[in-house]
């Protein structure tokens, strides 16, 4: 029974991330979205993807790409990604403590990542420019790569700008009510000094009173 090609023995350019500290499962899900996509199809995925491991296979990519066009002259536009798999690492086993002198195993987990990007074939290629002259699009080149990168990061940064102000606008309202309320506190007590001020003139006047009658 043929199984294909072993995973040391596939054609193309590759590169490998290891003991990266997330288990196999998490890379799997990402690199799942990624295989048999054009390089800058790919680099779009992990880029907007949310989970953290999306930056280790980010990278690993960008490391796959960089191979092909120095050592093996590739034009970026004309890779995809052929292979991409992860493998389990060592894992590191920890002791949490629980209840009744017991303790608890914790598995911190880790894999091993490759990428394996090839060159496409020739009508693959002329289809892919047909698809992107028809969609107005640009080359999916590393310029486009790096032109949706400064995209994404201006899109973050200006989120993360937003969050602080909304944080520090949350802080002045709170100093602002506290003000309130010691300002309605200190009304408070010049208004019971003047209730005692005037307590203590009808009291003075008591006596003058009862003076005058004796």
């Amino acid at each position: 029974m043929a199984f294909g090609a072993k995973t040391n023995e596939r054609p193309g350019v590759r590169a490998e991330v290891k003991y990266v500290r997330s288990s196999a499962y998490k890379a799997r899900e990402i690199l799942d979205l990624i295989r048999g996509l054009p390089v800058a199809r790919a680099l779009e995925v992990l880029e907007m993807a949310e989970r953290d491991i999306a930056r280790v296979v980010l990278k690993c990519l960008e490391s796959a790409i960089a191979n092909a066009e120095h050592n093996n002259q590739i034009p970026a536009d004309e890779l995809y990604v052929s292979a991409c798999f992860a493998d389990e690492g060592p894992t590191l086993k920890r002791w949490r403590p629980r209840a009744r002198g017991r303790a608890t195993r914790i598995r911190k987990r880790t894999c091993h990542i490759t990428i394996i990007v090839s060159r496409l074939s020739a009508d693959d290629l002329e289809k892919l420019r047909e698809r992107e002259a028809a969609s107005g699009r640009v080359s999916g080149g590393r310029a486009a790569a790096e032109a949706r990168r400064e995209r994404v990061a201006r899109s973050r940064q200006a989120k993360a700008e937003r969050k602080v102000e909304e944080e520090h606008d949350h802080d002045h309202d709170h100093d602002h009510d506290h003000d309130h309320d010691h300002d309605h506190g200190h009304d408070h007590d010049h208004a019971e000094h003047d209730e005692d001020v005037a307590v203590e003139a009808v009291a003075d006047e008591a006596v003058e009173t009862d003076g005058k009658e004796d």
